[in-house]
């Protein structure tokens, strides 16, 4: 069989892929429609992301704890599925933030899981790369603990204007344009300054991606955000929850 047969192409590659923006545009437009439209937010990011992931697991190699983390490829993800876990984090963590977070929404690790594999088997490949983009997945919603964020319109584009800052992968950029220019009319509160400043936070902040998130968890989370050099979240903040979409 010839190597250039596609069941012979690699699923991920270190140089950066076409960039497909229509593809991509076409999800923004169905997720802005609905917000609760998950899968096009893997759509965009599998059109647009393109070396992101690679870049971030090379970086995470060369930080100072990266290189074990890296080794020992752990799958954040069974922990947050492992209730028994969850319930030994001490009150007042990030875990347990995060236990609460998941339990009021009613959402799950495992649905966030199944959502991103919708058209996209190699999430799961044994792959360095793949492992990195599980790890970035998987991590989402213990970033709206810690940058403050609600699951609500306005704070899910804030958080992935953060996302941008921290990933530098263009799908997240994109999202954040799409939700700044949707509030563009806005005259009563500052969506498109709480939108900018949630990239502003996660450019200050740490590189969360080369945290080592199963001791995070056991963190407090003042003490975390402290560390970590998350300012409050402001001009979110200032608007009032019903308002935040």
């Amino acid at each position: 069989m010839a190597m250039t047969d596609a069941a012979e192409r690699p699923a991920f590659r270190t140089s950066s892929p076409k960039l497909d923006w229509l593809h991509a545009l076409k999800a923004l437009r169905r997720l802005l429609n609905d917000k609760e439209d998950t899968v096009q937010v893997f759509e965009i990011m599998r059109a647009l992301n393109g070396s992101s992931t690679a870049k971030g697991y090379l970086r995470l190699l060369e930080t100072q704890q990266g290189g074990r983390i890296a080794y020992e490829r752990p799958e954040f993800a069974r922990l947050l599925m492992d209730d028994a876990w969850l319930d030994s984090l001490p009150e007042g963590s990030v875990g347990a933030a995060y236990r609460r977070f998941i339990r009021e929404e009613q959402i799950s690790a495992e649905g966030l899981i199944d959502i991103s594999r919708q058209g996209a088997p190699a999430v799961d490949e044994q792959h360095p790369y793949a492992w990195m983009g599980r790890r970035t997945r998987d991590v989402h919603d213990i970033w709206h603990i810690l940058s403050g964020y609600h699951r609500d319109g306005l704070g899910e584009a804030c958080l992935v204007g953060f996302s941008y800052a921290q990933t530098k992968g263009l799908g997240w950029a994109l999202i954040a344009v799409g939700a700044a220019w949707r509030a563009r009319g806005a005259k009563t509160y500052p969506y498109k300054r709480a939108i900018w400043q949630g990239y502003r936070r996660g450019k200050a902040a740490r590189w969360l991606l080369g945290e080592d998130y199963e001791r995070l968890m056991a963190e407090p989370l003042e003490a975390a955000r402290r560390r970590l050099n998350i300012t409050p979240a402001t001009y979110y903040d200032a608007i009032p929850a019903e308002f935040r979409g």
